[in-house]
């Protein structure tokens, strides 16, 4: 297939996520066109395993009939319909089913284009919250180091990765962050239950020194996706829901990318990490990447004391043209009868063991620091020198090299500077899953 024209049109007219203004217009970038199963295709015709999912949401896998059908049977029904000023059943339906799922009264679910807006949603309810409330300097959001939320501007200010934070403005006082909570960068004499309570106190302390006063929610990933698949010590989620509310602090799960059967379940907050949060957010695997669309999650709890005669004749004024976009929702509806129907949760709790495994064992590899990750989630992080530390540009030049070689032998990666992640569809097989880090092995290999 020739797509020069393509190639020239996307250089001169398609402006990426996260573009380099060094490089942009003359990129040579990989054209995907085609998929199947856990497998997509290049426009060389070349078929290779999608080892993330797409950006870690085609659960169910590429080429779902049943998927596509439903969102042509929608369209041609009913294609839009305002959520302003009028309802529709099958996004109705859609949210009930999701209610159904959810741990505890998380049982209001506001629709949302997907997990950045799901974030914004959820920090902006916070604050009407507390300004109904009568605690109008209950506003600060305390999140991580290195987590990422999204990329609006109230997700982008709470999102902890430096790098993306140099050159866009932010509301610097909205956020505090905290230290790294990867085990990793623990000292050498201090234990991993040493290092979980350094972490709730780091919580613990921000808190006190902001002030209870003035701080509104904490904002958490169960496992930090973006920034690594950092999973935090055994316990941390359940010692730090503790002390939120201790001091009046609403807890938000981000679960966008756990969500929807990434780590088993239909949400790990309760089912993996034995939380239940005041507020959830998810997309992603909602739809499974088939449509765009995410929600905000609230509790009985933080509805009920600002309805009624408690609320004050105040609307919520936040709100998008496609909340409870009824395509998506027939997209999301469709996938959720999918992962019910064949097991897939299960599907995943029966193979995580032996992605973890492969996982595990290229830990062994000379160039390789950290060998980490949770269900179908995994992270290879790679310095050319593990002892002292690489530059930012090796690490970036070190990343790239085993990127370009995974695709060149049929595996497509997330590369993060010089980290392999890979979350893949879960309806993967075990052979599969060998494929996958057969080629990853190989490729960290050829690059030492």
């Amino acid at each position: 297939m020739d797509n020069t024209n393509s190639k020239n049109w996307d250089n001169d007219h398609f402006m990426h996520p996260w573009e380099g203004m060094d490089d942009i217009g003359q990129n040579d970038r990989a054209f995907i066109e085609a998929s199947d199963g856990v497998y997509v295709t290049n426009d060389a015709g070349q078929k290779m395993l999608d080892g993330p999912a797409g950006m870690w949401c085609v659960q169910v896998g590429y080429g779902r009939d049943e998927i596509a059908n439903a969102m042509a049977e929608q369209a041609r029904q009913l294609a839009y319909f305002s959520p302003f000023n009028n309802t529709n059943s099958v996004a109705t339906e859609f949210a009930r089913e999701i209610a159904k799922r959810t741990p505890g009264d998380l049982n209001h679910v506001f629709f949302t284009t997907g997990g950045s807006t799901a974030v914004d949603t959820a920090l902006r309810f916070v604050h009407f919250r507390n300004n109904l409330l009568g605690k109008p300097t209950k506003k600060k959001i305390i999140s991580r180091q290195k987590a990422y939320h999204g990329s609006t501007y109230l997700a982008a200010a709470v999102s902890g990765k430096e790098r993306d934070r140099l050159w866009l403005d932010k509301p610097d006082e909205l956020a505090h962050f905290l230290p790294n909570v990867n085990p990793i960068l623990r000292t050498p004499d201090q234990s991993i239950e040493e290092f979980l309570d350094e972490k709730i106190a780091d919580l613990e302390n921000a808190i006190l020194e902001l002030g209870p006063e003035n701080v509104a929610a904490f904002i958490a990933e169960p496992v930090l996706a973006s920034g690594g698949v950092i999973v935090p010590p055994i316990g941390y989620h359940k010692r730090c829901i503790e002390v939120c509310h201790r001091h009046d602090v609403l807890y938000i799960s981000d679960e966008v990318v756990t969500a929807f059967g990434r780590l088993g379940h239909w949400f790990a907050s309760y089912d993996v990490f034995g939380i239940q949060p005041d507020i959830i957010t998810c997309a992603k695997g909602l739809t499974s990447g088939y449509a765009p669309m995410g929600a905000a999650i609230f509790s009985d709890r933080v509805i009920a004391d600002i309805s009624g005669s408690d609320g004050k004749g105040a609307t919520f004024s936040n709100g998008y043209t496609y909340s409870g976009h009824p395509v998506s929702a027939a997209a999301g509806l469709a996938s959720m009868q999918i992962i019910e129907r064949e097991g897939i949760l299960e599907h995943v709790q029966t193979i995580t063991p032996h992605f973890q495994e492969r996982l595990q064992n290229l830990s062994n590899l000379p160039l390789v620091v950290d060998a980490r990750g949770m269900g179908l989630m995994g992270c290879i992080e790679c310095s050319y020198d593990p002892d002292h530390g690489s530059s930012l540009a090796r690490d970036y030049e070190l990343g790239a090299n085993i990127d370009a070689k995974c695709q060149e032998n049929g595996l497509v990666l997330r590369p993060i500077i010089n980290m392999c992640v890979m979350s893949p569809p879960l309806v993967i097989s075990p052979d599969q899953i060998d494929q996958m880090f057969d080629v990853l092995e190989d490729a960290i290999r050829s690059v030492d």
